[in-house]
């Protein structure tokens, strides 16, 4: 087990904590790689650790790992990825153990494997058991759904959009009352135009070997297929414009057969000279800054979706597809633009119409954006909904005692 004393954590967004009544909560999930749900765990670490309670998070580890020994939280590493039925079965004596050792009050679950052995764990050891649903997850056959009902399993489920919790209503008939939407958080401590410097800026735009003097529209995004770069690409050669620079930025991870494809089909357009695809950025807080418009054109509708919602938080006009949770965080003519999923030429029109917003429009944009976001969608916001939640279990607990 790794455990920190540092001392040194700051308080959450700058942003007053109330005391909370959260005393040992154990979060878990598969790995500390990358992406929304390690991030989230980490920040409600975090905020529990900030409150008074203390935090335990398990997984099979990762490099994200050290950002939790930062926030003074607990790291118990298990082979919790694994989605062997053998080992998942281990994993349920496993982690009972640590509720019973650590005298653990709360088993958060946040991804599907996990969540069979913390669930059981939790029952187990009579528990309360909360769960996060992250995504629509494949749901086309009675497995699958039987597979994924583990998520809905929470004496509470949070759902990170209305979208989600509207799915988990209708495909698994979860009760209203059972679920608690909680959107993701922007750190807007990172994502803050004032703290951005233009030094970043303008050494990610050399990095990039990007040409002075020309807009800039981002397409942020793993290198999947259901992210819509080939959409992206089918809009862009539909604008036949040459003045304007079009990025696709994210990690390709194993699908370097899709990368490929990607490029063929960039050169076969002839948009070599105006079209790149990046690798993965450490620095996104200023990729957006370089950015005049900021895309997403997921076939798929996006649980939640990271990207628009950071955009928005340094003012950056943004387009996305109109289903998913784009249709909460998107105002439509006032932050952004939504188009119709796969249409290349709908994208087109919105790109051009966001390209040619005057001085003044993009100001009072900028201003909108980044008040929506404040307002609705900050981490301090969602790590307060998160401890809240675990608060009304604990006094259900105690009164049911």
């Amino acid at each position: 087990m790794d455990a920190n004393n540092d001392t040194s954590i700051g308080a959450l967004e700058q942003e007053p904590q109330t005391r909370s009544g959260v005393r040992t909560v154990m979060q878990v999930l598969p790995a500390l790689v990358s992406g929304g749900v390690e991030r989230g765990t980490i920040d409600v670490a975090e905020a529990i650790v900030a409150a008074g309670g203390r935090a335990i998070v398990v997984s099979a580890g990762g490099p994200m790992s050290a950002e939790l020994v930062r926030a003074r939280a607990e790291h118990i590493i298990l082979p919790v990825d694994s989605k062997n039925p053998v080992t998942i079965y281990k994993n349920i004596e496993r982690l009972a153990d640590i509720i019973r050792r650590e005298k653990v009050d709360i088993v958060h679950a946040r991804s599907r494997a996990p969540a069979w052995s913390a669930w059981k764990a939790a029952k187990r050891t009579d528990t309360t058991f909360v769960t996060t649903f992250h995504g629509t997850y494949s749901h086309g056959n009675a497995f699958k759904r039987w597979y994924n009902s583990v998520m809905v399993r929470g004496e509470r489920v949070i759902a990170i959009s209305d979208f989600i919790a509207g799915h988990i209503r209708q495909i698994y008939g979860v009760p209203t009352d059972r679920i608690r939407v909680i959107p993701r958080g922007v750190d807007v401590s990172r994502f803050d135009i004032p703290v951005i410097s233009s030094e970043r800026v303008v050494a990610l735009a050399q990095r990039w070997r990007l040409p002075d003097g020309m807009p800039v529209v981002m397409l942020p995004g793993r290198l999947t297929r259901w992210k819509g770069q080939m959409v992206f690409l089918d809009a862009v050669a539909r604008l036949g414009r040459r003045d304007v620079q079009f990025l696709m930025v994210g990690s390709e991870g194993s699908r370097s057969g899709y990368r490929a494809e990607l490029e063929r089909s960039i050169s076969s357009r002839g948009l070599s000279e105006i079209v790149h695809v990046i690798g993965d950025c450490n620095d996104m807080p200023a990729a957006y800054m370089l950015t005049d418009v900021v895309i997403s054109a997921s076939t798929d509708p996006e649980a939640f979706g990271r990207v628009i919602v950071e955009a928005q938080s340094v003012g950056r006009p943004v387009v996305a597809t109109d289903h998913g949770g784009a249709r909460e965080t998107v105002l439509e003519n006032e932050t952004g633009w939504l188009v119709k999923p796969g249409d290349g030429a709908e994208l087109a029109q919105a790109i051009e119409k966001a390209l040619s917003l005057d001085a003044a429009d993009r100001a009072r944009l900028q201003d909108r954006a980044v008040a929506h976001v404040r307002e609705n969608y900050t981490k301090a916001l969602m790590c307060r909904r998160t401890l809240a939640v675990y608060d009304e279990l604990l006094r259900e607990r105690t009164s049911a005692r």
